[in-house]
């Protein structure tokens, strides 16, 4: 079984919760959900958001900055296995080298990390990372690069941990759930409950029929902490489970659509004059949009920003 190496999926600040969902709704009409504001409490409330982080229904073209300037090599294999989601759906990531949607670090120490699906977009000072790989190097193993990276993209395209599906969560122990992530991970019991032992509530995902125990976005959970003694492998790579579910949320030739066509996710930038009661200071003094948004649509979202 592959070792455990955590993954925290990055929350948005609490008191920006309301704006994410704003700027949610306004890329994709479809991510409002019938759930109550009160689903973004912590907890529970940040797996309810899935339903609602999804990128548009047409092409998700998002542009890549490393911000530690790793060699080309690296970069090279880092862009090919965030692509790797886009055979068979309409998905695709470039590099960029001036501001970009997707901000990649590599801080060792900071642990595995991506914002979650549109809430990329809540993060716009030009020096903030979306997503951070814990030190990789050209020396890291293929094997964990494949693994990790495959998997933080997938949480940038909106993906939430299969692991947290009832099913599975059912299967576990929490005593000794708590006791081994507090010998293995350094965690304290109510981040275990949160990483490990609260399920997603099935009305706010979109999601396969069944759990998929060896999906990417699945931790390898050890036999010891289940009730069953039986180990959930884990995975170590896209499954074609995962690639059949994302062609369903992303696919290629996307619906027909009510109201103008929509553009495909590219990264711009809007000067933030644009938004005349914003100060220069908040975010480095640039607002970014996906190119070819619509006035209405800009106006709409820094209205939201703005809490209007």
């Amino acid at each position: 079984m592959e070792p455990f190496i955590p993954c925290s999926p990055r929350r948005v600040r609490p008191e920006l919760r309301g704006k994410a969902r704003k700027i949610a709704w306004r890329v994709n009409p479809g991510n409002r959900s019938e759930l109550p504001e009160e689903a973004t409490i912590e907890g529970t409330a940040r797996l309810a958001l899935d339903r609602e982080r999804r990128w548009y229904d047409q092409e998700v073209d998002l542009t890549v900055q490393f911000l530690d300037a790793p060699p080309a090599e690296l970069r090279r294999e880092i862009l090919a296995h965030m692509n790797s989601w886009g055979e068979t759906a309409a998905v695709r990531f470039r590099e960029t080298r001036g501001y970009a949607t997707v901000r990649i670090a590599r801080a060792p120490g900071d642990g595995h990390w991506s914002y979650v699906g549109t809430d990329v977009l809540v993060v716009t000072d030009p020096d903030e990372p979306t997503m951070n790989l814990d030190g990789f190097t050209v020396s890291t193993p293929e094997r964990e690069l494949r693994r990790v990276v495959r998997h933080e993209t997938g949480h940038t395209l909106g993906f939430q941990h299969e692991h947290l599906r009832r099913e599975i969560v059912e299967r576990i122990d929490p005593d000794r759930a708590i006791r081994y992530f507090e010998r293995s991970s350094g965690w304290e019991p109510d981040e275990v409950r949160l990483q490990v032992l609260t399920p997603l509530e099935e009305a706010s995902i979109f999601a396969t029929p069944d759990a998929d125990e060896t999906s990417i976005m699945t931790y390898s959970l050890p036999a010891e902490i289940m009730r069953d003694g039986q180990a959930v492998v884990g995975g170590t790579d896209i499954t074609a489970l995962d690639r059949e579910h994302i062609a369903r949320i992303y696919p290629r030739e996307a619906a027909p659509t009510e109201g103008p066509a929509r553009a495909p996710a590219r990264a711009s930038a809007v000067p933030l004059e644009a938004a005349a009661t914003r100060s220069s200071t908040s975010h480095g003094g640039l607002l970014y949009f996906p190119e070819g948004t619509d006035p209405s649509t800009i106006a709409a979202i820094i209205a939201a920003l703005e809490g209007r």
